[in-house]
C-alpha cells in the first residue's frame, strides 16, 4: 500500500512538471484523435448509407418461373401464394416485393385512331419485415382505376393526363384513368402499369404472376445468404440477384474503406511521431530525477511503469476529449463532402480512445532510453 501511494504521487507530480512538453502531447494526440474518430465514423456509416442509397435504384433480387422444356406456348408464370413464402421468412431483413403480371392487350384512348397494343403490366408492391405478420399493400394514391403510363407509350397513344383508356384482351376489358409516369430510360417507358389484380382478371389467370423483384436491405453477404434461404425455401422457383447492383456496392464501398483505413492509419502514424519527438525531449529532461529514483533503490522496472502510465492517461485525457470532438466533426463532414449529415456511431468513441492510447503508449518508446541511466553518472554530470 505504500509503494501504490508513492506511485501515485509521483506520477501527479509528473503532470504537474514541465506544462509546454505536456500541452504539446496532448495537443497531437487530441487532433489525432479527432481525425480518427471523425474518419471512423464516416467509414461505418458509409456502410449504411451506400445501402440505403443503392435501393433507391430498385429491385437487387428476381424470383421468376423456371425454364421448363415443354414445347408449350404458354407463358410461365408463379403461383401468388410464392409471397406468403417470402413472408414467412420472419429472420430476412425489411424487404419491398412488387409483384408482376405481364400481359399484351389491345389499348384505346380518346385521342387515338385505333387501338395500339402494348405491354400491361399488373403490379402491386408488399412491404414486408421483420415485426410484420402481414405484409402491407401499397396501391398507388389508393385508386385502383389509375394506370401509369410510360412515356413512349403515352406518346404513341397520344395521350394527355387523366385521359380514360380502354383495355382489352380477347373478350375481356379494363378500363383506367391514365397518368403520364416520367422517361426512366428503361422497358417501363414502353408499358402501362395496371393495378395486379385487373391484369389477373384481363389475362384470365387469377391468382398467377409473371415474377417478384425484392428490395432487401443489407451488405452483399447478407443479400447473398438471403437469396440462399429464398432459393431453398422455394424450389419451385429461380431466385437470383441483380449482380450489377450488389457487386457494385460492394466495391465502391470497399474502395472507400479502403481509403479512409489508409487515412487513418497516416494519422496515427504521424500523431505518434509528433509524440514520440515531444517525448524524447521529455527523457532528456528526466534524466536527473530517473537518476534520483534509481539511488534511493527504485527498480528500473517500476521506473519505467511510471512513465508508461504517464503515457496512458495522457492518452485517456486526450482520447476522450478529442474523440468526442471528432464524432461531431464526422457529422458536418459527412453533410460538407457528401452531402449528407453522418449519424454517431457509439462504437467509435470507445475505439477511437483505446487507439490513442496505444499510439501513446508506443509513442514513449524514447523513455526506454531512462533505463540504462546509471544514477552516479547523473550525479557526475557526465549522463
Amino acid at each position: 500500500m505504500p509503494d501504490r501511494k508513492m506511485f501515485w504521487r509521483i506520477v501527479r507530480r509528473l503532470f504537474g512538471a514541465h506544462h509546454g512538453r505536456l500541452l504539446v502531447i496532448l495537443l497531437a494526440l487530441g487532433a489525432g484523435a479527432a481525425l480518427t474518430a471523425a474518419l471512423l465514423n464516416l467509414q461505418v456509416d458509409a456502410k449504411r448509407r451506400l445501402t440505403a442509397e443503392f435501393r433507391v435504384f430498385g429491385t437487387n433480387v428476381v424470383i421468376a418461373p423456371r425454364e421448363t422444356n415443354t414445347n408449350s406456348t404458354a407463358v410461365a408464370t408463379l403461383d401468388e401464394s410464392v409471397v406468403q413464402q417470402v413472408r414467412q421468412m420472419t429472420d430476412a431483413p425489411p424487404v419491398a416485393a412488387v409483384s408482376y403480371l405481364y400481359v399484351v392487350a389491345s389499348v384505346s384512348s380518346p385521342n387515338s385512331n385505333q387501338p395500339v397494343n402494348a405491354v400491361i403490366a399488373g403490379k402491386r408492391t408488399e412491404l414486408i419485415g421483420r415485426a410484420m405478420r402481414k405484409s402491407a399493400i401499397v396501391t398507388p394514391r389508393g385508386n385502383q382505376n389509375l394506370c401509369a403510363v410510360g412515356s413512349k407509350a403515352a406518346e404513341q397513344l397520344h395521350l394527355q393526363a387523366v385521359d380514360r383508356l380502354i383495355v382489352q384482351n380477347a373478350a375481356r376489358e379494363e378500363t383506367c384513368f391514365a397518368e403520364i409516369a416520367l422517361p426512366r430510360g428503361d422497358a417501363e417507358d414502353s408499358q402501362i402499369v395496371i393495378n395486379l389484380d385487373a391484369a389477373q382478371r384481363l389475362a384470365a389467370v387469377p391468382d398467377r404472376i409473371s415474377l417478384i423483384q425484392l428490395s432487401v436491405t443489407g451488405t452483399p453477404p447478407q443479400i447473398r445468404k438471403y437469396i440462399a434461404a429464398l432459393s431453398q425455401n422455394i424450389p419451385a422457383a429461380d431466385v437470383h440477384g441483380l449482380r450489377q447492383f450488389t457487386d457494385a456496392e460492394a466495391k465502391i464501398y470497399n474502395r472507400i474503406s479502403g481509403l479512409l483505413t489508409a487515412t487513418i492509419a497516416l494519422v496515427l502514424v504521424l500523431t505518434g511521431l509528433c509524440v514520440m519527438a515531444a517525448m524524447t525531449n521529455v527523457a532528456m529532461e528526466r534524466k536527473n530525477d530517473v537518476g534520483l529514483m534509481k539511488a534511493i533503490g527504485g527498480a528500473t522496472r517500476r521506473v519505467l511503469r511510471i512513465f508508461l502510465v504517464e503515457a496512458a492517461l495522457l492518452g485517456l485525457a486526450a482520447g476522450a476529449v478529442g474523440a468526442a470532438i471528432g464524432i461531431v466533426l464526422s457529422i458536418w463532414l459527412g453533410k460538407a463532402v457528401f452531402g449528407f449529415a453522418a449519424s454517431p456511431r457509439l462504437i467509435v468513441y470507445p475505439i477511437s480512445v483505446a487507439l490513442t492510447i496505444l499510439v501513446a503508449i508506443i509513442s514513449s518508446y524514447p523513455l526506454r532510453r531512462l533505463a540504462g541511466i546509471s544514477p552516479a553518472s547523473v550525479f557526475r554530470g557526465e549522463a
